[in-house]
């Protein structure tokens, strides 16, 4: 059980560390000398968990970037009865947590989208299943917000997930090239204010379903 306990350690500071140099420099330009350097391993210990570079960030992907979104966006959302004010809570919050060097390197799932999507098909089916597994969890609980009369029912649960993650992922990447705090906050509010268009509001007349 020791030994297990050890190999798993092991791995897990393999992909922290593949994690953060992908981060840093982008899948193809990511350095195995580096990764093991970081985390003071020898190539046999990556070979051991990871048979190649592609494996290895398949699994950053798969658990690493997957668990960031699952996490930070879709965890706080289940069992909300209000989805406006638990999504207004979760974009305030990541604006308030992000530090120069996060927008600066961006978000590490739109770096992989836009650099392995065309080349990798491994890479981009992984990436777009993260990506309708995030808008679905936001579809859903406006969805539930509707249901309960918190949410507007003359908009689309879908189309307006699909929205929201494009308006966020895209924030991210012009803040990114412009390296601006500003752009990304003045964004963030245009964000929290079209959310709040969503709401259903106690003087407006009762929505059609």
């Amino acid at each position: 059980m020791e030994t297990v306990r050890k190999s798993d350690q092991t791995r897990e500071l393999l992909l922290r560390a593949a994690f953060d140099e992908i981060h840093r420099n982008g899948f193809q330009a990511a350095s195995l000398s580096k990764i093991l350097a970081d985390t003071g391993l020898t190539k046999g210990a990556l070979y051991h968990h990871f048979p190649n570079k592609t494996a290895l960030g398949y699994a950053v992907v798969d658990e690493l970037v997957t668990n960031e979104i699952t996490q930070r966006w879709l965890a706080p959302l289940e069992n909300q009865d209000n989805p406006i004010t638990a999504l207004r809570t979760l974009l305030q919050e990541a604006g308030e947590s992000l530090r120069p060097a996060d927008i600066m390197l961006g978000c590490p799932l739109n770096n992989l989208a836009q650099e392995m999507s065309p080349i990798d098909e491994g890479f981009r089916k992984r990436i777009n299943h993260i990506y309708n597994v995030w808008r679905g969890g936001i579809a859903q609980a406006l969805m539930r917000g509707q249901a309960n009369g918190t949410v507007r029912t003359d908009i689309h649960p879908g189309e307006t997930a699909v929205f929201l993650v494009a308006a966020m992922e895209g924030c991210m990447g012009m803040a990114k090239n412009a390296r601006d705090p500003e752009l990304l906050f003045n964004c963030g509010k245009s964000l929290i204010g079209y959310l709040e268009s969503l709401r259903v509001t106690q003087s407006g007349p009762p929505n059609p379903r």
